[in-house]
Protein backbone atom coordinates (compact mmCIF):
# COMPACT_ATOMS: atom_id res chain seq x y z
CA UNK A 1 0.00 0.00 0.00
CA UNK A 2 1.35 3.35 -1.40
CA UNK A 3 2.25 5.51 1.94
CA UNK A 4 0.08 8.72 2.44
CA UNK A 5 4.00 10.68 2.73
CA UNK A 6 5.24 14.19 0.05
CA UNK A 7 7.96 14.14 -1.06
CA UNK A 8 11.13 14.44 0.71
CA UNK A 9 12.13 17.07 -0.60
CA UNK A 10 8.87 19.36 -0.07
CA UNK A 11 9.38 18.48 3.10
CA UNK A 12 13.41 19.79 3.78
CA UNK A 13 12.39 22.85 1.73
CA UNK A 14 9.23 23.40 3.67
CA UNK A 15 11.82 22.62 6.98
CA UNK A 16 14.55 25.18 5.96
CA UNK A 17 11.96 27.91 5.01
CA UNK A 18 9.83 27.69 8.54
CA UNK A 19 13.19 27.54 10.17
CA UNK A 20 14.23 30.99 8.94
CA UNK A 21 11.22 32.78 7.79
CA UNK A 22 12.21 32.64 4.69
CA UNK A 23 12.25 31.31 0.92
CA UNK A 24 15.74 33.46 -0.09
CA UNK A 25 17.52 32.00 3.10
CA UNK A 26 16.22 28.71 2.80
CA UNK A 27 17.30 27.90 -1.27
CA UNK A 28 20.93 29.59 0.31
CA UNK A 29 21.09 26.91 2.71
CA UNK A 30 19.63 23.92 0.29
CA UNK A 31 21.57 25.67 -2.59
CA UNK A 32 18.65 25.81 -4.76
CA UNK A 33 16.25 28.66 -6.11
CA UNK A 34 13.98 30.72 -4.55
CA UNK A 35 11.46 29.81 -7.35
CA UNK A 36 12.49 26.07 -6.31
CA UNK A 37 11.99 26.55 -2.92
CA UNK A 38 8.78 28.51 -3.79
CA UNK A 39 7.55 25.23 -5.95
CA UNK A 40 8.46 23.09 -3.34
CA UNK A 41 5.82 24.61 -0.71
CA UNK A 42 3.40 25.06 -3.14
CA UNK A 43 3.23 21.29 -4.12
CA UNK A 44 3.68 20.85 -0.20
CA UNK A 45 0.65 22.88 0.69
CA UNK A 46 -1.76 21.47 -2.55
CA UNK A 47 -0.81 18.17 -1.38
CA UNK A 48 -2.39 18.48 2.28
CA UNK A 49 -5.07 20.83 1.26
CA UNK A 50 -3.81 23.72 3.72
CA UNK A 51 -1.68 26.95 3.72
CA UNK A 52 1.15 26.78 5.35
CA UNK A 53 2.72 29.93 5.02
CA UNK A 54 1.44 33.66 4.83
CA UNK A 55 2.71 36.55 3.41
CA UNK A 56 3.90 39.78 4.91
CA UNK A 57 5.48 42.73 4.18
CA UNK A 58 8.92 41.36 5.46
CA UNK A 59 8.53 38.16 3.80
CA UNK A 60 6.47 34.96 5.16
CA UNK A 61 5.74 33.42 8.86
CA UNK A 62 3.90 30.28 9.62
CA UNK A 63 0.29 29.73 10.03
CA UNK A 64 -1.07 27.87 12.86
CA UNK A 65 -0.97 24.61 10.74
CA UNK A 66 2.40 25.31 9.46
CA UNK A 67 3.66 25.51 13.10
CA UNK A 68 1.78 22.76 13.66
CA UNK A 69 3.01 20.59 10.56
CA UNK A 70 6.95 21.82 11.22
CA UNK A 71 7.06 20.49 15.21
CA UNK A 72 5.65 17.37 13.91
CA UNK A 73 7.99 16.33 10.77
CA UNK A 74 11.27 18.10 12.61
CA UNK A 75 12.36 14.86 14.81
CA UNK A 76 11.13 12.76 11.70
CA UNK A 77 13.64 14.21 9.63
CA UNK A 78 16.40 14.72 12.48
CA UNK A 79 15.24 10.65 12.59
CA UNK A 80 15.93 10.18 8.93
CA UNK A 81 19.50 12.11 9.17
CA UNK A 82 20.64 10.57 11.75
CA UNK A 83 19.68 7.07 10.52
CA UNK A 84 21.52 7.89 7.00
CA UNK A 85 24.90 9.42 9.17
CA UNK A 86 24.97 5.53 11.08
CA UNK A 87 24.80 3.68 8.10
CA UNK A 88 27.10 5.83 6.35
CA UNK A 89 29.67 5.18 9.20
CA UNK A 90 29.28 2.42 10.37
CA UNK A 91 28.63 0.11 7.09
CA UNK A 92 25.84 -1.49 9.03
CA UNK A 93 27.83 -3.25 11.47
CA UNK A 94 27.05 -0.62 15.02
CA UNK A 95 25.92 2.46 15.32
CA UNK A 96 25.53 5.78 18.01
CA UNK A 97 23.51 5.59 20.84
CA UNK A 98 21.65 9.04 21.82
CA UNK A 99 21.78 8.66 25.52
CA UNK A 100 19.91 11.21 28.03
CA UNK A 101 21.49 11.38 31.49
CA UNK A 102 21.07 13.38 34.87
CA UNK A 103 23.83 15.82 34.50
CA UNK A 104 26.19 14.84 37.61
CA UNK A 105 25.92 11.05 37.06
CA UNK A 106 26.99 11.68 34.02
CA UNK A 107 30.16 13.50 34.72
CA UNK A 108 30.81 11.17 37.85
CA UNK A 109 29.94 8.06 37.13
CA UNK A 110 29.07 7.29 33.24
CA UNK A 111 31.95 9.14 31.51
CA UNK A 112 35.12 7.92 33.42
CA UNK A 113 34.00 4.76 32.42
CA UNK A 114 33.05 4.58 28.83
CA UNK A 115 36.35 4.04 27.92
CA UNK A 116 35.75 0.15 29.02
CA UNK A 117 32.50 0.70 26.64
CA UNK A 118 34.49 1.56 24.08
CA UNK A 119 37.40 -0.94 24.45
CA UNK A 120 34.73 -3.94 24.44
CA UNK A 121 32.08 -2.28 22.23
CA UNK A 122 34.00 -0.18 19.58
CA UNK A 123 31.38 -0.33 16.92
CA UNK A 124 29.01 1.68 19.65
CA UNK A 125 29.56 5.43 19.52
CA UNK A 126 27.48 7.23 22.35
CA UNK A 127 26.12 10.63 22.39
CA UNK A 128 25.32 12.26 25.50
CA UNK A 129 22.57 14.88 26.27
CA UNK A 130 21.77 15.79 29.67
CA UNK A 131 17.96 15.31 30.63
CA UNK A 132 16.25 15.36 34.36
CA UNK A 133 12.87 14.94 33.30
CA UNK A 134 10.52 11.79 31.75
CA UNK A 135 9.79 12.07 28.09
CA UNK A 136 8.24 10.17 25.18
CA UNK A 137 11.03 7.89 23.05
CA UNK A 138 8.36 8.25 20.47
CA UNK A 139 9.31 11.56 20.00
CA UNK A 140 13.32 10.77 19.00
CA UNK A 141 14.75 12.52 21.74
CA UNK A 142 16.72 9.68 22.96
CA UNK A 143 17.17 6.20 22.25
CA UNK A 144 18.16 5.17 26.03
CA UNK A 145 18.38 7.16 29.40
CA UNK A 146 19.60 6.88 32.35
CA UNK A 147 17.11 8.67 35.21
CA UNK A 148 17.23 9.24 38.78
CA UNK A 149 13.29 9.27 40.03
CA UNK A 150 10.76 7.39 41.89
CA UNK A 151 8.61 4.50 41.36
CA UNK A 152 5.66 5.94 40.51
CA UNK A 153 7.52 8.06 37.79
CA UNK A 154 8.74 4.80 36.23
CA UNK A 155 5.17 2.62 36.40
CA UNK A 156 3.51 6.25 34.65
CA UNK A 157 6.25 6.38 32.23
CA UNK A 158 4.05 5.07 29.12
CA UNK A 159 6.13 2.51 26.59
CA UNK A 160 9.26 2.26 28.14
CA UNK A 161 11.34 -0.50 29.56
CA UNK A 162 13.41 0.12 32.98
CA UNK A 163 16.38 -1.42 34.59
CA UNK A 164 16.78 -0.67 38.18
CA UNK A 165 20.40 0.20 38.23
CA UNK A 166 20.74 1.58 42.30
CA UNK A 167 19.62 3.16 45.21
CA UNK A 168 20.56 7.08 45.77
CA UNK A 169 21.85 7.02 49.73
CA UNK A 170 22.68 10.04 50.80
CA UNK A 171 25.73 11.55 52.85
CA UNK A 172 26.22 15.08 54.43
CA UNK A 173 29.61 16.47 53.20
CA UNK A 174 31.39 19.51 53.57
CA UNK A 175 34.93 20.89 53.84
CA UNK A 176 37.76 19.55 56.55
CA UNK A 177 38.51 22.99 57.03
CA UNK A 178 34.67 24.03 57.61
CA UNK A 179 34.81 21.46 60.93
CA UNK A 180 38.17 22.32 62.26
CA UNK A 181 37.12 25.58 62.15
CA UNK A 182 33.73 25.58 63.77
CA UNK A 183 34.39 22.03 65.95
CA UNK A 184 38.14 22.16 66.57
CA UNK A 185 38.01 19.37 69.26
CA UNK A 186 35.66 16.94 66.23
CA UNK A 187 38.14 13.48 65.71
CA UNK A 188 37.79 11.75 62.37
CA UNK A 189 36.94 8.30 62.10
CA UNK A 190 39.02 7.39 59.17
CA UNK A 191 40.84 9.26 56.82
CA UNK A 192 37.55 10.46 54.66
CA UNK A 193 34.91 10.56 57.40
CA UNK A 194 33.92 12.17 61.16
CA UNK A 195 30.59 11.21 63.01
CA UNK A 196 29.81 14.73 64.21
CA UNK A 197 27.30 14.35 67.78
CA UNK A 198 23.65 16.03 66.89
CA UNK A 199 24.81 18.83 68.98
CA UNK A 200 27.43 19.38 66.15
CA UNK A 201 25.98 19.02 63.40
CA UNK A 202 23.31 21.82 64.52
CA UNK A 203 26.35 24.20 64.08
CA UNK A 204 26.93 23.46 60.43
CA UNK A 205 25.94 25.94 57.88
CA UNK A 206 23.34 23.94 55.49
CA UNK A 207 23.33 24.06 51.41
CA UNK A 208 20.34 23.23 49.98
CA UNK A 209 19.68 21.94 46.45
CA UNK A 210 16.59 23.40 44.78
CA UNK A 211 15.30 21.07 42.66
CA UNK A 212 14.86 18.89 45.96
CA UNK A 213 14.11 22.22 48.74
CA UNK A 214 12.80 19.87 51.44
CA UNK A 215 15.57 17.39 51.38
CA UNK A 216 17.57 18.42 55.05
CA UNK A 217 14.70 18.41 56.46
CA UNK A 218 13.54 14.90 55.37
CA UNK A 219 17.33 14.17 56.60
CA UNK A 220 17.00 15.83 60.01
CA UNK A 221 13.63 13.84 60.75
CA UNK A 222 14.70 10.75 59.56
CA UNK A 223 17.33 10.69 62.51
CA UNK A 224 15.40 12.77 65.06
CA UNK A 225 17.03 15.51 65.09
CA UNK A 226 15.66 19.22 65.75
CA UNK A 227 16.35 21.51 63.41
CA UNK A 228 15.62 25.27 63.79
CA UNK A 229 16.39 26.10 60.19
CA UNK A 230 16.54 23.11 57.99
CA UNK A 231 15.59 25.68 54.99
CA UNK A 232 18.28 28.01 55.71
CA UNK A 233 21.26 28.04 53.19
CA UNK A 234 22.68 29.21 49.88
CA UNK A 235 20.67 26.91 47.14
CA UNK A 236 22.18 25.22 44.35
CA UNK A 237 20.61 23.07 41.38
CA UNK A 238 23.22 20.37 40.57
CA UNK A 239 25.48 17.88 43.08
CA UNK A 240 28.03 19.03 41.42
CA UNK A 241 27.52 22.58 42.50
CA UNK A 242 27.05 21.72 45.68
CA UNK A 243 30.08 19.39 45.85
CA UNK A 244 32.04 22.66 44.38
CA UNK A 245 30.43 24.79 47.04
CA UNK A 246 30.93 22.78 50.07
CA UNK A 247 34.60 21.58 48.69
CA UNK A 248 35.56 25.62 48.99
CA UNK A 249 33.66 25.45 53.00
CA UNK A 250 30.27 27.11 52.12
CA UNK A 251 28.40 24.72 53.97
CA UNK A 252 27.60 21.07 54.56
CA UNK A 253 25.70 19.52 51.55
CA UNK A 254 24.11 16.57 50.98
CA UNK A 255 24.93 14.46 48.14
CA UNK A 256 24.94 10.52 47.24
CA UNK A 257 28.48 9.31 48.08
CA UNK A 258 29.05 7.52 44.14
CA UNK A 259 29.19 10.74 43.10
CA UNK A 260 32.12 12.31 45.31
CA UNK A 261 34.58 9.63 45.18
CA UNK A 262 37.15 12.08 43.64
CA UNK A 263 36.71 14.83 46.12
CA UNK A 264 36.79 12.42 48.92
CA UNK A 265 39.99 10.43 48.01
CA UNK A 266 41.79 14.19 47.17
CA UNK A 267 40.34 15.39 51.34
CA UNK A 268 38.65 17.66 49.69
CA UNK A 269 35.36 16.60 51.24
CA UNK A 270 34.73 14.47 54.11
CA UNK A 271 31.76 12.83 55.13
CA UNK A 272 30.49 14.78 58.42
CA UNK A 273 28.29 11.96 59.51
CA UNK A 274 27.66 8.10 59.44
CA UNK A 275 23.74 9.06 59.15
CA UNK A 276 22.64 8.31 55.60
CA UNK A 277 19.43 9.05 53.99
CA UNK A 278 17.98 6.51 51.68
CA UNK A 279 15.10 8.13 49.67
CA UNK A 280 12.39 6.92 47.37
CA UNK A 281 14.61 8.19 44.22
CA UNK A 282 16.42 5.72 42.63
CA UNK A 283 18.41 5.65 39.41
CA UNK A 284 16.97 3.52 36.05
CA UNK A 285 18.04 3.10 32.77
CA UNK A 286 15.05 2.92 30.55
CA UNK A 287 14.71 2.86 26.74
CA UNK A 288 11.72 1.69 24.43
CA UNK A 289 9.88 -1.27 24.94
CA UNK A 290 9.67 -1.25 21.58
CA UNK A 291 11.93 -2.57 18.69
CA UNK A 292 15.24 -2.83 21.04
CA UNK A 293 18.42 -2.19 19.01
CA UNK A 294 21.79 -4.38 19.43
CA UNK A 295 23.23 -1.15 20.82
CA UNK A 296 20.93 -0.09 23.28
CA UNK A 297 20.84 -4.33 24.81
CA UNK A 298 24.80 -4.27 24.83
CA UNK A 299 24.72 -0.83 26.38
CA UNK A 300 22.33 -1.89 28.83
CA UNK A 301 24.68 -5.36 29.77
CA UNK A 302 27.46 -3.46 29.53
CA UNK A 303 26.05 -0.95 32.73
CA UNK A 304 24.57 -3.87 34.55
CA UNK A 305 28.36 -5.59 34.18
CA UNK A 306 29.64 -2.31 35.86
CA UNK A 307 27.60 -1.90 38.68
CA UNK A 308 27.80 -5.49 39.56
CA UNK A 309 31.77 -5.16 39.32
CA UNK A 310 32.00 -2.20 41.57
CA UNK A 311 29.45 -3.58 44.05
Amino acid sequence: MRRNIPSLQSLICFESAAKHSSYTHASQELFITQSAVSRQIQQLEEYLGVNLFSRTRHGVELTEAGKQYAKGIKPYLQGIEKSTADIMTHKGLGGTLKLGVVPTFATRWLLPKLHKLNTQHPEITVHLETSTKPFLFNENVFDAAIFAGTQQQIEHWPGIQAHYLMDEEVVPVCSPALIQNRLPEAVMQNEHSYDLSDEELLLMPLLQQTTRPSIWQEWFQAHQIQHPKPFDGQRHELFSMLSVAASHGMGMALIPQMLIESELNKKELVIASSKKLQGSRKYYLVHSSQDISPQIQKFVDWVLQELHQSA
